[in-house]
């Protein structure tokens, strides 16, 4: 059998504050929105947003120190979801469920105030 790899790494600004939900059995899930940059040839820069979704633990740190605007490191893996509408429409989504999550703090350079610059989780 011939080896697969599934990782994503991003480094981004989180673009609205993380909201800590729980699952029916009571686990802690948080979906970030993080923003990345590119430049095309004549300077411009397009933005790509991405679903970063953190589990237990995990997600109450996130849910506690990352805030809309920070930068995070996220590494994971993809996770795609494809689904029909009540109107038979096809809908998929791709998310990024996390295994690692460091926080840079502040893209304003303050860095975090809390302490946890560089803090992975």
């Amino acid at each position: 059998m011939s080896r697969t790899i599934n990782r994503v790494e991003l480094l981004g600004r989180v673009g609205t504050d993380p909201e800590l939900r729980q699952t029916q059995n009571g686990t802690a899930v948080v979906q970030l929105r993080l923003a990345t940059d590119r430049r095309n040839g004549n300077e411009d820069s397009q933005t790509d947003w991405h679903t970063v979704v953190c589990w237990d633990k995990q997600a109450e740190a996130v849910a506690q120190y990352v805030h809309k605007g920070e930068r995070v490191y996220v590494s994971g893996r993809l996770n795609q979801h494809t689904w029909e509408t009540d109107q038979g429409e096809r809908r998929s989504r791709t998310e990024i469920h996390a295994s690692e999550v460091i926080f840079l703090g502040s893209s304003n350079g303050r860095g975090s105030e809390n302490g946890t610059e560089g803090s992975p989780v």
